[in-house]
């Protein structure tokens, strides 16, 4: 009895110690000033009319907090610096609809590198608040959406735009957290069988992955969503990409995003496979049947066996050869003119309605 006496003052404690944000803004005034001085605001912060002056001012309405690496004696955990979940939830929700999803054609590289640091700043004060329950789940169900898309939208960018291994990390974080949140906190989880899903197929022939879902409750784990990633993850680690191409025309946009790194891959596995399957003088395939194993039109299909040394001739047909199949040289093939099967399934999803989960 006296432990759990204990336990409960030692709780409280900790409880009492964890910083409460009081700001109401998603950027504190004394930030934005500091900012306006400094000449550091982002043209989609600046108060309209003012862009051109030396020192254009920034909308109250606007600005975000930015995410600042912590630093030696400077102090995070200042309330008024601290944003509340609300408005943390509020923060995430402008950044979707007034940048992500606005009517203005800025680069998306732009937009990705502003709303990008701007979630790792609402991360940072959820982090320092502690933050959990049911708006710790909307904000990092909406920012894993937005990094899966981006991952497939970015895909190709030059490095110094766009860096995949590092939108990779904070990919695996925040959904890790996720899970984690679906796991430990009461439900229901209305989204938890689309998010167990598109963790396994964005880390497809992963044995954690695997695992992690192998564990989850039958009445989960039997769940629509789940059973086409779990079988495509099977096709995956049986090396089957005519199965696993196939099954992959089933999934939606988002999860299609999601698997669209593994696709390359499996385009490149099949031509493989059948170049030592079907290594033979006389053997011919038409290249509709091979553009439709790969899902990808005549054209597409064309310039990817020559890519890897499968000749396709006069008469359209494919000739696979074992002696002749190469690799690419590093950067030679760009992935993302093969995107069209993904690209499909947008149709006229707008980017707020995928990243709110209203798709």
């Amino acid at each position: 009895m006296r432990k759990v006496e204990e336990d409960e003052s030692r709780w409280q404690q900790e409880k009492e110690t964890v910083p409460r944000g009081t700001c109401q803004a998603m950027c504190s005034t004394r930030e934005l000033q500091n900012r306006e001085v400094q000449n550091r605001l982002h043209r989609f912060e600046m108060l309209a009319g003012t862009e051109k002056d030396r020192r254009p001012k920034g909308d109250p309405l606007r600005a975000v907090k930015e995410y600042s690496r912590p630093a030696a004696g400077k102090d995070s955990t200042n309330p008024t610096e601290l944003r509340p979940p609300d408005v943390l939830l509020k923060t995430v929700c402008f950044l979707i609809d007034d940048v992500a999803a606005s009517p203005d054609q800025h680069p998306w590289t732009e937009v990705y590198s502003f709303v990008f640091d701007r979630l790792r700043g609402v991360k940072q004060d959820m982090i320092i608040q502690r933050v959990s329950g049911v708006k710790c789940i909307a904000i990092l169900e909406r920012t894993v959406r937005f990094l899966i898309y981006s991952s497939y939208r970015l895909c190709g960018e030059p490095l110094r735009l766009y860096d995949p291994r590092i939108n990779d990390n904070h990919l695996q974080e925040n959904l890790n957290w996720l899970l984690d949140c679906y796991k430990t906190g009461p439900g229901p989880h209305p989204n938890q069988e689309e998010f167990q899903a598109l963790c396994l197929l964005y880390n497809l022939g992963s044995a954690h992955a695997t695992q992690h879902i192998m564990e989850l409750p039958e009445r989960l784990r039997s769940s629509p969503a789940i059973t086409l990633a779990l079988s495509i993850n099977r096709a995956f680690l049986e090396r089957n990409p005519v199965r696993l191409l196939r099954l992959s025309q089933k999934l939606n946009f988002l999860q299609s995003c999601a698997l669209h790194n593994h696709l390359m891959t499996c385009r490149r596995d099949l031509l493989l496979i059948y170049s030592h399957g079907h290594n033979s003088r006389n053997c011919r395939f038409p290249l509709d049947s091979v553009a439709k194993l790969l899902s990808l039109d005549s054209s597409l299909t064309v310039q990817l066996c020559q890519t890897y040394g499968v000749e396709v001739n006069q008469d359209n047909q494919v000739v696979f050869s074992k002696a002749a199949f190469t690799e690419p040289e590093q950067g030679k093939l760009n992935c993302k003119l093969f995107h069209g099967t993904v690209a499909e399934k947008q149709a006229d999803l707008n980017i707020g309605r995928i990243i709110h989960g209203c798709s």
